[in-house]
């Protein structure tokens, strides 16, 4: 049987703190990284051997910022990883679109063959406002050189719903990507989150649905949409995700999703559970002192039946009406009835993404 597990690898350094992130990232533990490895190693090691993996579908570097990460580590992670990667589909790696040629040629010969910048914005007042490090040229010149090094797989990040957006704005960040070399873009709704500076201050995001709408299909124009932030050629990694196949989380605050009762994978002796998500320590230090310490999250039937139903209607995956019971297919019925759901062969699909959150409601109340 085909092996689709997925590896998620986390890279917690970065070279500053965006205002709105809340991701495990610190621009302070630089010093850190050569310990960083071989926690990595020890973690990665570890769970191949209990979760019996022999090899991986994709692999997805996030952070943080990876390509705060010289060669080097790349070089020795890529060894560590080469036996259980040699039939992969996609290597995907984020990095901040202030890169080196240099940097970015490297990382194409190590094999990878997907690369997706934190672009955010091409308006050098938004670029401040959101506090990122990089400038309207670095973005593109970083774009343009990941093409030269020979990459065919590019996504932009791009933010929007931000106080300072305007149709002008929008339209020009999307006049400029377009002109770009890429092929996928991930547009996201600003969210204000704690354990930011943006923490608390709502005035910092517009609310103009209107907006936003118009920026969707904007961006629908020129690249199909697969899923309700992510638009172009699908990413095999993400829609992994919401497909509901396994993936090993490897790094300070990974997350991994595993299915299988024989899994060995320090779950406590009374308790047997089939489906589990289990999380690594967010604290890098405690991280890099006990890499295989792991919380870990029992998930019920009603549980997945919940992700599934939220992931498929927020994607082109769709789920199978075969998990509902009667009543729930009843209230989808409804919705095809309304417009808002479509059935093919037995599998629900949503018109409009954006409606997930209220449509599993409704199904599932």
């Amino acid at each position: 049987m085909k092996n689709e597990k997925l590896l998620y690898i986390h890279i917690p350094f970065c070279d500053s703190k965006c205002n709105y992130c809340a991701f495990n990232s610190y621009t302070n533990l630089n010093h850190l990284k050569k310990e960083y490895f071989e926690a990595l190693k020890t973690q990665f090691l570890n769970d191949i051997e209990s979760l019996k993996v022999k090899e991986f579908e994709t692999i997805f570097i996030g952070g943080g910022t990876p390509s705060t990460m010289n060669i080097e580590f790349y070089e020795k992670l890529m060894k560590l990883l080469f036996p259980y990667i040699k039939n992969a589909l996609e290597l995907t790696i984020e990095c901040n679109p202030n890169v080196s040629f240099e940097w970015l040629k490297e990382i194409k010969n190590l094999s990878f063959n997907r690369i997706s910048f934190g672009v955010q914005s091409f308006n050098e007042e938004k670029l401040k406002f959101l506090n990122r490090n990089h400038s309207k040229t670095l973005a593109i010149k970083s774009i343009e050189n990941a093409k030269k090094a020979g990459f065919e797989n590019i996504n932009i990040d791009l933010i929007y719903s931000t106080a300072i957006d305007s149709k002008e704005l929008l339209k020009n960040d999307l006049d400029i990507a377009f002109f770009l070399p890429i092929n996928h873009i991930s547009a996201y709704s600003l969210t204000i989150e704690e354990n930011t500076k943006f923490e608390g201050d709502y005035s910092k995001r517009k609310e103009d649905e209107e907006l936003e709408v118009w920026f969707i299909e904007k961006i629908k124009k020129r690249f199909s949409q697969y899923e309700i932030s992510n638009f172009g050629k699908p990413c095999i990694h993400n829609l992994g995700y919401w497909q509901g196949k396994e993936y090993i989380g490897i790094g300070a605050g990974a997350v991994g999703f595993i299915k299988l009762p024989s899994y060995k994978f320090q779950v406590p002796s009374n308790k047997e559970w089939r489906i589990f998500r289990y999380y690594t320590q967010n604290n890098v230090y405690e991280y890099i002192k006990n890499p295989i310490k792991y919380k870990i999250e029992n998930l019920k039937n009603e549980d997945i039946k919940k992700e599934k139903v939220f992931l498929g209607l927020r994607s082109i995956v769709g789920f199978d009406e075969n998990i509902l019971n009667q009543e729930e297919k009843k209230r989808v019925e409804i919705l095809i009835s309304e417009n808002k759901l479509f059935k093919k062969e037995n599998k629900i699909y949503s018109y409009d993404f954006l409606l997930a959150d209220a449509l599993t409601e409704y199904i599932l109340d």
